[in-house]
C-alpha cells in the first residue's frame, strides 16, 4: 500500500489512515451509534421499573407479573451490554489497547442489539396481554418483531453483502 505525507497508509476501504486513526474513527461511530440506543433503553427501563408500583400491578395475572419480571431482567441486561463500551473505553483509556477496545466494544454492542430485540418483544407482549384480548397478541408481537428484526439485521445485511466490495 503507497504510504502517503503523514505516514498513513492506503487501506483496502480507500482511506487514508493509521491502524491508531482508524481505531479512533471508529471509537467515534461507534460511541455516537451507542448513544442513540443507550437513550431509548435507559427511558424504557425507567418506565419498567416504576410498573410494580403502580395500583393495576396487583390486579396482574401471575404470567404477566412474570412477564415483566423477565422484561425487567432482560432491561437491565440491555442497559448492561450498552454501556458496557463507556466503562470499557474509560478503564483501557491510555493503555494503547484502542483497536482491542473497539473490537469489544462492538460485540458488547451488537450483544445490546440483540437483547434490546428481545427486551422491546417481551415489553410488547406483556402490554399488549394487559391491553388487549390475549388471542390477538401474537398477531401484533410478531409483525413487528420481524420488523425489527428486517431494520436492524436484514437491511444492514443485506446491505454490507450487495455494497462490499471485494
Amino acid at each position: 500500500m503507497p504510504a502517503t505525507k503523514s505516514g498513513a497508509e492506503v487501506n483496502e476501504w480507500g482511506r487514508h489512515e493509521t491502524d491508531e486513526e482508524r481505531a479512533d474513527r471508529k471509537w467515534v461511530e461507534l460511541i455516537q451509534e451507542v448513544r442513540v440506543a443507550q437513550t431509548g433503553v435507559q427511558i424504557l427501563f425507567g418506565f419498567l421499573l416504576t410498573v410494580v408500583f403502580q395500583q393495576k400491578y396487583e390486579s396482574l395475572t401471575q404470567t404477566d407479573k412474570t412477564i415483566y419480571i423477565v422484561t425487567v431482567v432482560l432491561g437491565a441486561a440491555t442497559t448492561g451490554a450498552l454501556i458496557g463500551p463507556v466503562s470499557l473505553h474509560r478503564l483501557v483509556s491510555g493503555r494503547r489497547v484502542k483497536p482491542q477496545a473497539v473490537e469489544w466494544a462492538s460485540r458488547l454492542t451488537f450483544v445490546g442489539l440483540a437483547l434490546l430485540l428481545t427486551t422491546m418483544t417481551s415489553s410488547l407482549v406483556l402490554i399488549l396481554r394487559v391491553a388487549t384480548h390475549d388471542g390477538i397478541v401474537p398477531w401484533i408481537v410478531t409483525p413487528m418483531v420481524v420488523w425489527y428484526a428486517l431494520c436492524w439485521y436484514g437491511v444492514p445485511l443485506w446491505t454490507r453483502r450487495r455494497h462490499t466490495t471485494k
